[in-house]
């Protein structure tokens, strides 16, 4: 950690008001790193940073952050893990319990959409806060649902979402506040994307233990406990940053994009929603494709209302040059991640007929995987371009699922079984802290909670939609046959991860014309 407090440190200049983000590497992250933020919109203000006043402060500070990061993957794996034992305590199927995750992936992912912005206007910290308070909260009432009914259940998993919705964006934007540009940065960032596949190990692990061994309520109680005490650390070891406050001439409506958050958001809701429930029911209820077309319409008028915004909750400028890849990315190579790690525990237990706490074991190898990959990438970012790292990120992504794709059933598990939770979170963990470091820094600090909602959106939302297109295909797929559905959706995630390097690909071609127009 010496080395991280005396690294040399590079303060953020915003006189380039540049639309169009050049970003052919990381290693411009210096005094001219672009501004994508449209520049009439925005009160400039020179940027104030607010670093941790010691050592001991400074890993107590990165502790309750990943911490975000960490639960929010463990809410996710409470209920794939052990779905079979808590579908026994209500006399239930496992498959009417599905929407026991899809409910929390679903709110993780539409919410994180408007509450970057809620942090940009009214303070990250406050909402780091009331997220982990939130997050308790419904956890608490998660656990009681063993006395109510699964809907009750569900129900609470898609509150539950709300918290962690509040968690990551406003946690990447006090990281983006805290930390000037510089290899201390990057630490910080890699940190808080490598702990995901331990939070989902450790979810996994906790939860099926407490389920098989004492009572599985145990594990939500638990949780909220957790949730309790941080939101408790973090009111007292996140600095206070001084708040900017950006086109104080708007009214509150405008500054939070209200009329462009509404149809967003209730299009992000609509679109998902069909397409899980397509799993279920399949495409010939009217009020499915219904549902479907409304939400498409909602994000048309969504895009429409953000093109005439004053300050629109998507600065135009994002999707424009090297970031539109990125974000490309991001989606396609998280979409193929969902598919692989539901596909992967569905086929040992469902098929292979192991319990959840050995599939939790198998995979556990993730953790060590994706940690060694993010700090990794916290050094490689800065030496080599961008472009580069999300290539090896999306082939990563590739590999892991053309392996489960292949895994014929009985394999001894040191084949492609072990080669999988090897190789995937190093997509994972290559892809993330690179996307959040570019937002970071190619947006202008009084937007540094709309960078966080830009790329765990994307992460968390083509995870529920990956696994949405997955589940369609394995219906439509099956025929009767489980293991024939189960192909199917892990050759649709092979095209989806595969769509990802070729993604990346167009994002190495564009960073070098670039290069060379700069040149």
């Amino acid at each position: 950690m010496a080395a991280l407090v005396n690294s040399k440190e590079q303060s953020i200049d915003r006189r380039d008001e540049s639309p169009a983000p050049t970003l052919s590497g990381i290693n411009e992250q210096s005094e001219d790193a672009p501004q994508t933020a449209d520049p009439e919109s925005l009160k400039h203000e020179p940027p104030t940073f607010s670093p941790p006043k010691s050592l001991l402060h400074e890993i107590v500070f990165l502790i309750v952050i990943c911490a975000a990061q960490l639960l929010t993957q463990s809410g996710l794996s409470l209920s794939i893990v052990p779905l079979d034992l808590i579908a026994d305590s209500f006399d239930s199927t496992p498959k009417d319990l599905t929407w026991a995750s899809s409910a929390y992936s679903l709110t993780v992912g539409t919410f994180i959409f408007v509450s970057g912005r809620l942090g940009d206007v009214y303070g990250h910290k406050i909402l780091f806060v009331i997220g982990f308070s939130w997050f308790a909260l419904w956890s608490m009432l998660a656990g009681f649902s063993i006395w109510v009914n699964p809907i009750y259940l569900d129900i609470c998993r898609a509150l539950q979402g709300i918290g962690p919705a509040f968690l990551l964006p406003n946690a990447v934007a006090i990281l983006g506040r805290t930390y000037p540009p510089g290899l201390r940065k990057q630490v910080a960032f890699c940190l808080f994307g490598s702990v995901a596949p331990g939070g989902f190990i450790v979810g996994g692990l906790f939860g099926s233990l407490l389920a098989q061994f004492l009572w599985w309520p145990w594990a939500y109680w638990i949780m909220a406990i957790a949730c309790a005490l941080f939101a408790l650390l973090g009111s007292v070891v996140i600095p206070s940053i001084p708040q900017i406050k950006p086109r104080e001439d708007l009214s509150m409506m405008a500054r939070l994009d209200v009329w462009g958050a509404i149809p967003g958001m209730v299009g992000l809701i609509l679109i998902n929603f069909a397409w899980n429930q397509a799993a279920a029911v399949g495409w010939q209820e009217p009020y499915n494709y219904t549902l479907l077309i409304v939400g498409l319409l909602s994000i048309v008028l969504f895009l429409w209302v953000e093109f005439h915004a004053a300050y629109p909750l998507l600065p135009r400028s994002v999707f424009r040059g090297e970031t539109g890849w990125v974000i490309a990315c991001i989606v396609c190579g998280w979409a193929s991640f969902g598919v692989v790690v539901f596909y992967y525990f569905s086929v040992m237990m469902n098929l292979e007929h192991e319990s959840g706490l050995l599939v939790t074991a198998k995979f556990a190898w993730a953790a060590a995987s994706g940690g060694g990959a993010a700090i990794l990438t916290a050094f490689l970012i800065g030496r080599i371009p961008a472009s580069y790292i999300m290539l090896i990120a999306m082939v990563m992504f590739t590999v892991g699922q053309i392996l489960l794709a292949t895994r014929p059933l009985g394999q001894i598990y040191w084949a492609n079984g072990f080669l999988i939770p090897l190789l995937m979170p190093i997509g994972m963990d290559m892809s993330f802290p690179s996307a959040i470091l570019i937002m970071s820094n190619a947006m202008p600090q009084e937007d540094q909670g709309a960078a966080g909602s830009l790329i765990n959106t994307a992460v968390n939302y083509s995870i529920a939609m990956g696994l949405g297109f997955a589940g369609v295909v394995e219906t439509y797929v099956a025929d009767g046959d489980t293991l024939r559905g189960y192909h199917g959706a892990e050759y649709m995630g092979v095209g989806l991860a595969g769509l990802g390097v070729i993604c990346a690909l167009c994002f190495i071609i564009v960073s070098w014309r670039a290069s060379k127009v700069q040149a």
